[in-house]
This record gives C-alpha cells, structure tokens and sequence, in this order.
C-alpha cells in the first residue's frame, strides 16, 4: 500500500485525499443527522403517548421503521455520493494540474540546443506562473553557461593548436634539409620557446580550474597593499621602459589588507601589464592605492585607447580579446584579466573597469584591515 501510494501521481493522491475527506464529512453529517431526527422522533412519541392511551400500531414500532428506513437510505445512498465525488475530485484535479502537465511538455523539448527557448507563463502571479520563472531562469543560466563553455573549449584549442603548429612548421622544416649546428640551434631556441608558452598556458588554465573547483589553497597574511603595489611596479619596470613608459605609484601609508600575497601580487601584476602592453610609448601609467574605513582600493590607470562599451562586460571573460591580431603579436593569450579577476574575488575582492574618457581604469578593491 504504501508502494503504491509513493509511486501515484499527484492527480491520483489529490483525488484520494478529497475523496477521503469528503467521505468522512458525509459519515459525520449522516450519523449527526441520524441521531438528532430518533431524538425528534422520541420526543413526538412521548407527546403522542400521552395523548392516546389505545392505539392499534405502537407509535414506537411506527418510529423504528421509519427509522430504519431513514439509515438503510443513508448507507445505501453513501457509496454512491463518496464515487461522485471521487469522479468529480479527479476531474477537478485533472483540471488543476493540467498547467503543469503543459509546463513538462514544454520543458522535455528544451534541449541542450534549444536552450535560448523559454516556457510560456499564462499568468505570472499564481504557482504555476512563479515555477515556470524560476525554470525559465535556469534556462538563462544553463544557456549562459553553456555558452561560455563552447567560447572556452573553441578558444582553449585555438590557443594550444597555434603554438603546436608553430613547432610542427619549425620541426618539418628542420628535417626538410641539412642545415648547419648554429641553424638547429636556432630551430631549437625557436621551438623552446613555444614549449614555454604552452607551459604557461596550461599552468594558466590549471590554476583557474583549480580556482573554479574551489581546490586552491591560499596561505593570508597581512599585506601593505602600497608596499606590493611598489614591489609590482618595480619588476615590471624593464617592460615599461622598452616602451619608454613611466609608472607612477602613490600610496597612502598604512593600508593593510588579509590576503595571499603571491595571489594577490599576479592579480596587480597581470593589470599591470596588461596596462604597459596597451598604453602607448611615452605615457604614464599611474598605480595608486587609498583607503577609506571599510575598503582599500588599488586603481591602475593607462593613457591608452580604452575600451569601447561593446566589450567592456566581457573583458574578464577567459581568451576574449578585443583586437585578435594585437593581442598575439604581444604575447598575450587573453586570460591575464580572467586570472586577476579570480585572484581578487579568491582574496575576498573584487575587480572592476570604470568608465573613463581615455584609456583605461581597473578598480581593485580589497576589505581593510584596521590599523594595529
């Protein structure tokens, strides 16, 4: 039985439940209304009895038929009240769920193909209409996520195939003829340094899997985010001076925050590249860290071409580039602003582009520590 009533669908358990309910209302109105027409009937036989001494028919058999008259009616008559209504409750049910039998129908034929597909919503404002808001806004989900998936595999394969191609061409044309010891080693050096870019770039992409896994371990510690921002701008002051670019760091003193330092530090150090890599030769770059009593605040500020509004909400995105071409030509694979955006959130942050006039204004903002 229990079986049974695990494995029924909602209609059959609804019927059964108004059909049970509805049945012991009837048992309860039959029986009150049983007892209060004999307690009547007594009472008319009392008065009667005392009215006429000699009858033929004792009033109190008269009573009893009727009585049992009144009751063989009640019961025979229940069944088939109870199996109206069990008729009535499936149909009432049928009628009630058939929205969700619509909603089903519709959600079975949203595939992983058809997923930019929504489910009609009737009415907005009853449970049928919320539920099919709630679906549909997974589907939005699913459909953004699914998305971002085929970006990444197609991108991922298009930047491990360029580097692959590139030793393949030098390999083959190594073999293709004898050529002298200084030209193999050339070949040789050509074809390391591919080796490295795939390193990097699959050191890259474990790092943010391992970050979306939730799997990266940070070691926090307090850190002068004035202190790192030097020391970043520091190592990074050669590339900048190839391109005859100053940086520029003013820090307000005392601005501590708890953070993996070596995460931290690639985040500042990738928007800091990204910075030199786009700002032009000659210019500033300006890094400066404040603080307010809440939040620390390191912005990165380039002279460079900024970025249109078309391609700002997708700048952290892995692999997105604005310019394909450019962006190779410098070395970048498109996942700098990805990692930096996955060090500031793992370190409790966040990272964000504000909108300027020229160039370009990256915004980390970390929880401050109070000052000890």
């Amino acid at each position: 039985m229990s079986l049974w009533w695990s494995s029924a669908s909602i209609r059959v358990r609804l019927t059964a439940w108004y059909t049970a309910v509805l049945a012991l209302l009837l048992v309860v109105y039959a029986t009150v209304t049983f007892v209060a027409v004999r307690h009547e009937f007594r009472e008319s036989l009392e008065l009667e009895s005392g009215a006429h001494a000699q009858v033929e028919l004792s009033p109190q058999a008269r009573i009893d038929e009727q009585l049992r008259e009144i009751l063989v009616v009640l019961v025979l008559g229940l069944p088939v009240i109870v199996a109206l209504a069990g008729v009535g409750g499936y149909l009432l049910a049928t009628r009630a769920l058939s929205p969700i039998d619509h909603l089903a129908a519709e959600t079975r034929r949203i595939t992983a193909d058809r997923l930019h597909e929504r489910l009609s919503v009737p009415n907005q404002y009853d449970e049928i209409g919320r539920l099919a808001a709630v679906i549909n806004d997974m589907f939005a989900r699913l459909e953004s996520s699914f998305g971002q998936l085929r970006r990444f595999t197609a991108d991922a394969s298009h930047e491990l195939r360029t580097p692959l191609s590139v030793i393949r061409g030098i390999g083959e044309l190594g073999l293709g003829e004898t050529r002298s010891p200084s030209e193999y080693k050339e070949a040789m050096g050509s074809m390391l340094e591919e080796v490295d870019r795939l390193t990097h770039l699959v050191d890259t992409l474990l790092r943010l899997s391992r970050g979306d896994a939730g799997t990266a371990r940070l070691s926090r510690e307090v850190v002068d985010l004035g202190d790192l921002a030097r020391d970043v701008t520091l190592s990074l002051n050669i590339l900048a001076e190839e391109r005859r670019q100053r940086l520029q760091v003013t820090s307000a003193d005392g601005v501590h925050v708890s953070a993996d330092r070596l995460v931290l530090r690639d985040a500042i150090t990738n928007v800091v590249d990204n910075a030199i890599k786009y700002g032009p030769s000659g210019s500033t770059i300006d890094v400066h860290v404040k603080a307010n009593a809440q939040w620390a605040t390191l912005t990165v500020t380039d002279r460079g071409p900024g970025i249109p509004p078309e391609h700002r909400a997708r700048i952290f995105d892995r692999f997105y580039r604005i310019d394909e071409g450019r962006s190779r030509e410098m070395g970048g694979s498109g996942l700098g602003l990805a990692i930096a955006k996955w060090a500031v959130e793992a370190n409790g942050g966040d990272i964000a582009l504000d909108a300027s006039g020229s160039g370009s204004v990256f915004r980390i903002s970390l929880p401050r520590l109070a000052n000890t």
